[in-house]
């Protein structure tokens, strides 16, 4: 009789390859039905394996191409993985054959969805941030196409809202970064793909760049309460709770009265002594001609040298029990007896080191 469940010595499922990836025969036709033909496989990408599009010498053709697929394709690969949590293994079991990588776990985890959760959205940037500095060439095709697809959708997100652009000018100098090295130094490392898709993908970037740059902040007009009418203690509280010094040095520089209470001594103390210890301190000590600590100069000065604490609205969490990596919102089907105990918070370099082998 046939083996129902995901068991080692049945013979397998078909499978089927599209532009997105492998996909099941058996899944694709449930979903075909049961969505009333929304969404359609196109025969002649299961025949043609559009080598001579992919890889086209003319860059511009390519970055149309490439644009419309991820547009066109962003819903039909979500609904693929309507699960939103991946077991992680790193090594072949009876039951389990390979080992998951850092790609196929950017595909599962729903992370387009995540960037419009405003608790998500600065872990995800910082992830995509530590993935462009040391991992972008281990993803594979369809990883960096979801890669670039997401990161577009965080631009223009930044674009139309004009929130947190320092965050994604920071993510987009370390990516162009990267990718020149890669173009310059072509043959020194392996990619996937041909060199002129990294070289528009270096040219869109660019484009980003620009387009941030040139982002003007557009100014409220509100006839009812604003900040500046509120009183010094509500302010000075709001700047305590802000963990970030340039967030501090930004609002400082909205009107007189809050730049005056950024300059505060003791605000910038309480930042120094949450982020670094104090052996820190005496390693980098900065005095004043009065003989009193600058804090402030002390904060910059030690954020070059040791890293800060991150703080993060929501993360993915790891289950100790079920080797598996999820949204907490989401769930997933965990068997302990109490599946609290076993969830464990990620941090983004975390993530990036659960996949290193």
């Amino acid at each position: 009789m046939p083996f129902l469940g995901q068991d080692w010595r049945s013979p397998g499922w078909s499978w089927i390859k599209t532009e997105d990836g492998w996909k099941r025969c058996d899944s694709c036709s449930q979903e075909l039905r049961s969505e009333n033909g929304q969404y359609t496989i196109n025969h002649s990408i299961i025949l043609n394996n559009g080598e001579e599009e992919i890889f086209s010498n003319e860059c511009e053709y390519a970055a149309k191409k490439r644009k419309k697929e991820h547009f066109g394709n962003d819903t039909a690969a979500h609904s693929f993985y309507r699960e939103k949590w991946i077991y992680v293994h790193k090594e072949s079991t009876k039951e389990r054959h390979g080992y998951c990588t850092l790609g196929e776990a950017f595909n599962r985890l729903d992370f387009s969805s995540a960037i419009q959760d405003i608790r998500r959205f600065t872990y995800v940037v910082k992830l995509l941030q530590l993935i462009a500095k040391s991992q972008l060439t281990s993803l594979s095709g369809v990883a960096q196409k979801n890669y670039f697809s997401i990161l577009d959708k965080i631009v223009q997100k930044v674009l139309d809202d004009h929130q947190n652009p320092r965050l994604i000018k920071d993510l987009l100098q370390d990516l162009s970064s990267t990718l020149g090295i890669l173009v310059r130094g072509v043959g020194k490392s392996v990619l996937v793909g041909n060199i002129n898709i990294w070289i528009c993908r270096l040219e869109t970037v660019l484009n980003w760049q620009q387009q941030l740059q040139n982002l003007q902040m557009t100014k409220q007009v509100n006839s009812g309460l604003t900040l500046s009418d509120l009183p010094l203690h509500m302010l000075n509280n709001i700047l305590y709770r802000f963990s970030d010094g340039w967030d501090i040095v930004t609002l400082g520089q909205v009107t007189p009265t809050l730049y005056m209470l950024s300059e505060d001594r003791r605000l910038w103390k309480k930042l120094c002594q949450y982020h670094f210890a104090e052996k820190q301190f005496c390693r980098h000590l900065i005095l004043s001609e009065k003989g009193h600590i600058e804090w402030k100069l002390m904060y910059f000065t030690l954020q070059k040298y040791y890293p800060t604490k991150e703080q993060y609205g929501d993360t993915l969490h790891f289950c100790r029990h079920c080797s598996i990596l999820f949204w907490k919102d989401s769930g997933h089907p965990c068997t302990a007896a109490d599946p609290d105990s076993c969830f464990t918070p990620v941090s983004p370099q975390h993530f990036i080191d659960l996949f290193k082998f």
